[in-house]
């Protein structure tokens, strides 16, 4: 069978941002004054923005949700963007994962986040090969923030390794994502995987906590030192491509010995209405060039440009573009 689509198989997140004042003192009252709702999490986001593009590759969702009016929102979403939501499991006394963000509209405008795992923990090895699509790439997110994945194995180190060992043997090339945290987590629950993934696309925070090299000095990026984390990362696993991403560009490393960089496209700070939901942007970006078969910088171009439109959206999919959109924009952009 010819492969042809991708499958995207883990977060599903309803975001509850809550506007209030100031945020309070332990015990005391803020009034909230208005509140929205939105979609987020890797599954949704990456499948939200390969849809707007209506490049017809065919889509597939995966992951566990609850049987709640959250879960509900997921499957109405899959319904919308005409996505596959066969592989997408209700799971009976689990909550659909949720955060709660308290945005303050005074001050800095901080935010403050409380986060249920829900039925994203419950996402389990045999649950993730239990989905059958006929896809080429499966892209499994974020490692990390996904409990029964993140889990030690004895055999393969952890459990996510072995979920995507079982996936590669199924016949997919896998993808994979990671969340950015603090901690060292990283090394324990990232390195056993990389043997067992051919696309790995993170940013370069997450990369330098696999790694443990800095990749930033005095905040700017070290762009040979970013080069050489991509390499390294190939040389300890991973199959075909490496992506680090970052605000100021993105760089691409092959098993072929390729290595590349491209700048991120300009956008004036006072146009950046949230940056929630680029690095998804990216992402989905980065697929759907691999998917097609493009070269390493023309992938790097195009994710760029589908995270610079993902900027000038409160939301973390509402300014995902149509390839022609895209494609347009990288013509007038041609050196």
């Amino acid at each position: 069978m010819e492969r042809k689509g991708i499958i995207a198989v883990g977060n599903w997140i309803v975001d509850n941002v809550k506007f209030i004042g100031t945020y309070p003192r332990k015990g005391n009252l803020a009034t909230i004054f208005r509140q929205e709702e939105g979609l987020g999490g890797c599954a949704h986001n990456v499948l939200a923005d390969l849809a707007a593009m209506h490049s017809g590759i065919p889509l597939y969702a995966g992951g566990c949700i609850g049987a709640d009016r959250f879960g509900q929102m997921c499957l109405d979403a899959c319904d919308r963007f005409g996505i596959d939501r066969s592989n997408l499991k209700v799971l009976d006394g689990a909550a659909t994962s949720y955060t709660d963000v308290m945005s303050e509209t005074a001050g800095d405008g901080s935010r403050t986040f409380f986060h249920c795992r829900g039925a994203n923990a419950e996402l389990s090895v045999d649950q993730v090969l239990a989905c059958k699509s006929p896809a080429r790439i499966f892209h499994l997110g974020y490692l990390l923030l996904l409990d029964a994945l993140d889990k030690e194995d004895p055999e393969y180190g952890v459990a996510a390794a072995r979920a995507l060992d079982g996936l590669q043997k199924q016949g997919y090339e896998t993808s994979v994502d990671v969340v950015s945290e603090e901690g060292d987590r990283y090394r324990k629950v990232v390195l056993p995987c990389l043997k067992y993934i051919d696309y790995l696309i993170i940013n370069e925070v997450e990369a330098e906590n696999c790694l443990g090299t800095p990749l930033r000095r005095e905040g700017q990026p070290d762009l040979p030192a970013i080069k050489a984390a991509a390499s390294a990362l190939l040389e300890l696993g991973v199959r075909k491509i490496v992506v680090i991403h970052f605000p100021e560009g993105g760089v691409a490393a092959s098993r072929e010995g390729e290595v590349c960089y491209a700048p991120s496209f300009h956008v004036d700070r006072s146009e950046i209405v949230s940056s929630v939901g680029a690095g998804d942007a990216f992402c989905a970006g980065a697929l759907y060039a691999i998917h097609e078969g493009w070269p390493l910088k023309e992938m790097l171009e195009f994710a760029s440009a589908g995270a610079r439109f993902n900027l000038f959206s409160a939301t973390s999919t509402g300014g995902a573009p149509e390839i022609g959109t895209i494609v347009s924009f990288l013509k007038s952009h041609e050196e």
